[in-house]
């Protein structure tokens, strides 16, 4: 009997959020039960969605901690996705500063050692602030697999969309043979 796996998927609030339902029945479609979080300002973002969206996933989508001794309602994850992940969630990340839940939950998973992909949606100018390369570099020497750069997410100028839209495709992929590599 095959177990079916957990899938977190976690968005901060940049464009490809709009696309999550689409990326949730893509992974849906290859096996993944899948639990939405999402930044405060991605929850709002999508506020007129998050019903349908617990629907599709038959979780609810958080965005916030779960007060002390309530129990957890989603089962735990076998891989934690988080895309498209900002500028501030990515610094935040990389710092500790785990003031809302996702990041919460991605900062205490490095220490469970939960398989964890993460790909930026920020801008060529935001890249340039020097904290960013060292947030990267820190979450990858943690082994987070950061999808930045050449094979993943590479910034676009500021203002500017990408014609082929987010690369959400290689998100997914990386997610699923993250879990399927021999550890």
């Amino acid at each position: 009997m095959t177990t079916q796996r957990t899938l977190y998927l976690f968005c901060s609030a940049a464009p490809p959020v709009f696309d999550v339902a689409h990326v949730i029945e893509e992974a849906q479609a290859e096996g993944w039960d899948v639990c939405l979080g999402l930044t405060p300002t991605a929850a709002s973002w999508l506020q007129e969605s998050l019903s349908g969206l617990a629907t599709l996933t038959g979780h609810p989508v958080r965005s916030e901690y779960k007060r002390p001794g309530e129990p957890d309602v989603w089962p735990p994850a076998d891989v934690i996705l988080f895309a498209p992940a900002t500028f501030n969630t990515i610094n935040s990340w990389a710092l500790g500063l785990t003031s809302n839940f996702v990041v919460g939950v991605v900062a205490e998973g490095i220490g469970k050692e939960i398989p964890t992909v993460a790909m930026p949606c920020v801008n060529a100018a935001y890249v340039q602030h020097p904290q960013f390369e060292q947030s990267v570099a820190t979450l990858r020497s943690a082994g987070v697999t950061v999808l930045y750069g050449e094979g993943g997410f590479v910034p676009n100028q500021p203002g500017e969309r990408r014609p082929e839209g987010y690369p959400w495709r290689i998100a997914l992929d990386a997610a699923r043979s993250i879990v399927s590599a021999p550890q």
